[in-house]
Parts: structure tokens; C-alpha cells; sequence
């Protein structure tokens, strides 16, 4: 017990005499850490950081109010979706594009009118580039604010 309170005495580092070490001892732990390293890293799935997984853009043309869902789907779905309403019924063109301005506000993510009766809608994880919205503006292809 006595010899216990030393050690305990020891560690703390308030005994005068310096701790024995059993070198041998410290080395076999180095070595079998390093052999735990090395088994785990056979074991290590190798993954590739510099794979870019493709885009896909969808380009839609709904000719029901039915099919508005399908495009909310896509953008749940993290898919950029080009919409097409240029044959569309006034009516329905307004509606649809209520709806998934809605989608896109909830998954917070980006429209843009493209062309006349022509919209981009895209998911959080696609960006649109200023320069060419800033080029449609000028044409008087957005509404002005």
C-alpha cells in the first residue's frame, strides 16, 4: 500500500526522487501503437477528394399545373431546372411559376427570368452568375424593381 502512495506521490510530482521508467516496457508500446497505425491504415477506405460529380440541368415545358410538382421535385432533388412557358396559357404560366418560386424560396435557392416566358430555377448548391444577369438587364429581359 505504501508503495502505492509513493507512486501516487510520484506522479503528482511531489516526491524528490524521479520516477522509474522501464525503458523496455515504454518501447514494446511504442512499437505496438505503430502496428495499430499501420493495420488501420490497411484497413482505410481511399477515397478520391479530386472526383466533380456531373450536373445535370433539367429542361422542362409543362403544359398542366400537374406537372409542377415534377419540377419541385427536381429542385428537391438538388437539380437545376430550366422552365419553358412560352406556350403556356397565361394563367397557368403565372400559377406555375408561383409554385415553384415557393419550392425554390423553401430549399433557398436562386430564380432568374431568362427569357420571355423562360425562367431558371436553381437549388442551394448552384450559383447563377452576375455578369450575365447583369447583360439580360440591360436588354430589359428582368423585371426592374
Amino acid at each position: 500500500m505504501a508503495n502505492l502512495i509513493d507512486k501516487v506521490i510520484g506522479i503528482m510530482g511531489f516526491s524528490d526522487e524521479e520516477p522509474e521508467v522501464d525503458i523496455l516496457e515504454e518501447n514494446e508500446r511504442e512499437k505496438s501503437s505503430q502496428e495499430e497505425v499501420r493495420s488501420n491504415r490497411k484497413n482505410a477506405q481511399v477515397v478520391s477528394i479530386h472526383s466533380q460529380k456531373q450536373m445535370r440541368v433539367v429542361v422542362m415545358e409543362p403544359t398542366s399545373f400537374e406537372e409542377a410538382q415534377n419540377i419541385a421535385d427536381q429542385l428537391k432533388s438538388r437539380r437545376p431546372v430550366i422552365v419553358n412557358l412560352e406556350n403556356a396559357e397565361k394563367m397557368l404560366a403565372k400559377r406555375i411559376v408561383d409554385f415553384i418560386s415557393g419550392t425554390t424560396y423553401a430549399l433557398n435557392g436562386n430564380m432568374q427570368k431568362v427569357g420571355n416566358g423562360i425562367f431558371l430555377f436553381v437549388p442551394t448548391n448552384v450559383d447563377i452568375s452576375g455578369e450575365m444577369r447583369d447583360e439580360l438587364k440591360e436588354k430589359g429581359l428582368f423585371w426592374q424593381k
